[in-house]
């Protein structure tokens, strides 16, 4: 199976063209745990399929590295871009990709004719907490407490697609995120778990951002939950619409255009390296 290795600000996946590569669906969480493994496989937070679409030019079908589908990654649909147009996918620097039934949009920024950067409408922040999923006692959660390891904190929740929930912190760098992180995750007010953010505001125009995925654990960055975290800001009234978000494998410039109720994410999007694996060898 051929794959190409790429990243969005240390958020790395595995690609496999799903038009040449065919693995049946009830196998591939088996293959994604293999692949993902940074020990015995090729090492990645997990694998993104890039397949033919009837309703987008491309569909993103993702997965973490436990197996488990995710629904969206902010940070892999700007390599889904990146992946298309520098192999010649596609010629278009305006593309659509569909995921989960939800399609986003892309503009491609290209340079010697690679992209090198990419700007996502990543759609309308959802606030409910019937369509997050959160348990809750009112409409929206925001600022609402929460309890977990016998302390508490704070919480605004938002879906972009896939569940989040931002807390905000005086101090990040030293956060035991290995121990509270699954403890979020699996808490039991999210049915289908969550993505946890925490955060610190800068200023009004910057914070700074830890991120504990779901399914996968501590990563060096994370698009969804960056869009969510801004949205939180604002929502609290801590920052302006236009925030660029400090992750540990690097920056995203987010807008929440309150007009549109659209959020709009710019980043990066790299590869690493290309290679082929026998997943005979690996026993799959």
């Amino acid at each position: 199976m051929k794959f190409t290795k790429m990243h969005g600000c240390g958020n790395d996946y595995i690609y496999v063209d799903g038009s040449k590569e065919n693995i049946p669906k009830n196998r591939k969480p088996e293959v994604v745990r293999q692949l993902s493994d940074r020990h015995f496989g090729i090492g990645g937070d997990g694998v993104i399929f890039i397949n033919p679409s009837k309703e987008a030019d491309f569909e993103m079908e993702m997965y973490n590295m436990d197996g488990s589908r995710a629904e969206m990654c902010g940070n892999g649909i700007r390599c889904v871009g990146k992946y298309v147009y520098d192999k010649g996918l596609t010629d278009k620097t305006q593309i659509s990709v569909i995921s989960c039934g939800k399609i986003k949009y892309l503009t491609l920024f290209t340079e010697n004719e690679k992209v090198l950067a990419v700007k996502v409408n990543m759609g309308s922040p959802l606030l409910k907490a019937e369509e997050i999923p959160v348990v809750a006692g009112s409409g929206e959660v925001i600022g609402e407490r929460i309890e977990v390891d016998d302390k508490e904190y704070q919480m605004t929740c938002v879906s972009m697609g896939n569940p989040h929930a931002v807390i905000f912190m005086d101090e990040i760098a030293q956060l035991p995120l290995e121990k509270i992180g699954p403890l979020f995750e699996n808490h039991v007010r999210f049915p289908k778990r969550t993505n946890t953010e925490f955060v610190k505001v800068l200023d009004r125009e910057n914070i700074q951002m830890r991120v504990w995925e779901r399914g996968t654990g501590e990563t060096l960055a994370c698009g969804t939950g960056a869009c969510a975290a801004v949205a939180a800001c604002i929502l609290n009234g801590l920052t302006q619409e236009q925030v660029t978000v400090k992750l540990l494998g690097g920056s995203l410039q987010i807008q929440w255009d309150r007009k549109e109720n659209l959020i709009y994410m710019t980043g990066p999007a790299v590869t690493v390296f290309e290679g082929e694996t026998d997943l005979t060898i690996s026993g799959l």
